[in-house]
Parts: structure tokens; sequence; C-alpha cells
């Protein structure tokens, strides 16, 4: 279960913000805390584009950058192929994989956002750079209420995967909390509280790395189902094999003898087939 698999991705994606979040403040702090030009007469603690905008601050804050958003969004692309392949919960409907598809687009508005808010920094192109924040900010928020959105209809489907409920209530907890936090430090920002605005950005960039480490618990279920014959199997395939049981059941015990069958559904919504050493579960979660 702890070997290398596609939970890495969006644990390396965090660890490269958290580091370059991490990099980029303590430096400020090592050369004394400076105050720059960008910064407010008032001002005494450096918004991230303020160092972003510096000459040593801009080469790590557009290569940590970059690197944590094309991570996850291949986060993104890869639990899309999981869930086609049967390596997670598969969708149910197209009304799933159109969500799922929104909110990929989504997050790589929300990834180029980023990239180019960067790149535009805020010394020399602060108007394209305080648009590419609203593009990276309400991107990936955008991202998660599709998200959500998906996980719900699966957990009505598969409710005996808890797991699907567990990262539901995770990112829809992330949503009300980035939203609560965005609208203060745009209050703080308007009322020229700079510092406590400084503050609530570093805050809303810090919580964005625990929605991004939520992906893990999405993708564990894919380290046991690596073996076609331990991959999930779509609701109404399972449906169809509990009708087939009941019928062959009921034709048996009608002629009086013996019930054989090649597979069923268990009571918790399992589907099994059968091995020359007993019965094995098709799909499972862990």
């Amino acid at each position: 279960m702890f070997g290398i698999s596609y939970w890495f991705l969006p644990i390396f994606a965090g660890c490269t913000w958290l580091g370059t979040l991490l990099a980029m403040l303590g430096r400020w702090i090592a050369i004394g805390s400076p105050h720059y030009t960008t910064m407010n007469d008032t001002q005494h603690i450096a918004y991230i584009s303020d160092i972003g905008a510096t000459p040593w601050g801009k080469p790590l804050f557009i290569a940590g950058s970059a690197v944590t958003v094309v991570v996850f969004n291949l986060a993104f692309l890869s639990e899309r192929w999981l869930r086609h392949k049967g390596r997670l919960a598969k969708n149910y409907n197209w009304t799933e994989k159109i969500l799922n598809i929104c909110a990929l687009i989504a997050a790589i508005a929300g990834a180029c956002g980023l990239i180019l808010l960067t790149i535009f920094d805020t010394k020399r192109y602060p108007n394209i750079h305080v648009a590419m924040l609203c593009l990276f900010i309400g991107g990936y928020i955008v991202s998660a209420i599709f998200i959500c959105a998906e996980y719900q209809r699966l957990g009505i489907h598969y409710r005996q995967y808890s797991i699907l409920a567990a990262s539901f209530w995770i990112k829809l907890a992330f949503i009300f909390i980035e939203v609560a936090l965005v609208i203060a430090f745009g209050i703080m920002s308007n009322q020229s509280h700079w510092n406590r605005a400084a503050v609530l950005e570093w805050t809303i960039s810090l919580v964005y790395i625990f929605y991004v480490w939520s992906f893990f618990i999405d993708f564990l279920p894919a380290v046991k189902t690596k073996d076609p014959e331990d991959r999930y199997v779509h609701p109404k395939v399972l449906a169809e094999h509990d009708v087939n049981r009941a019928s062959t059941e009921q034709g048996g015990n009608l002629m009086g003898g013996p019930v054989y069958t090649s597979g069923g559904v268990g009571g918790t919504g399992e589907s099994y087939q059968m091995r020359e050493n007993g019965l094995r579960p098709v799909a499972q979660n862990f």
C-alpha cells in the first residue's frame, strides 16, 4: 500500500507549494524583512506577490508555482483515467463525467492564472497580476465545486465506499473556508489594513496546500486495484448480477437441488467471482 502510486502526485504538488512559500518567506525574514517599493507605507508584512517581484524571489516563485500546478493537474488527469479504467469508482452516467471534465478545465484555468501571475509580477504589471490572481483563486474554487458535485452523485451510487463521502466533505470545507478568507482579504485590502490582508493572503495560500493534499485519499483505492480482477464494477452491472443470482437461486430451489452460481453481489455491494480457493471480491475499496 505504501509503494509509490498515484497518491504521490498530490502529495508532491502540495509539498512543492509549501516549500516554495516557506523558502520565499524564510528568505525575506533572513535578509531583515525589507520594505519593498511595491508595499504601502504602513505595510510591514510583505505579500507573496511583493516577494515574488524581487530579483531573487521571482525565479523561485515561477519555478515553484509551475511545478505545483503541472503536477496537480496531472493528478486531475490521472483521476479521470483511473475512473475510466475502473481503478477508482466508475462514473455512473455522463453527468458525472461532464462534472469531472468541467472540474479539470477550471483547474487548468486556475493553473494558468498562477503561472501567469508569477510572470506578470505586481511591480511591472499590477493590473494583469491582479486579474491572474483572481483567475487562479476562482479557477480552483470553481473546480472544487464541480468535484464536490461529482462526488456527491458518486456517493449516491456507491454508498458502501465511505471514502467518497470523506473526500466530499473535505473539499466542501475547503470551498467555504477559502471563500470566507478571500472575502476577508478583499475587505481588509479595501479598508487599507495591509498587514492583516497580507496575513490573510499567506493563509489562503496555505489552505490551498491542504486542498491539494486531500486528493491523497482519492487515490488510495487505486493501490489495491492494479489487478483487473480487483477493479470496480459499474453499479448497473452489479444490479444485473443480483438479478441473475436471484433467478438462479429461485430456479434451483424450485427443482429441489443445490444452487450453483458463477458469481454475484454480496451484502456490502461487492461483486464476487468463483476461484479455486473460494470467493474473491472483484471490487474493493482498500
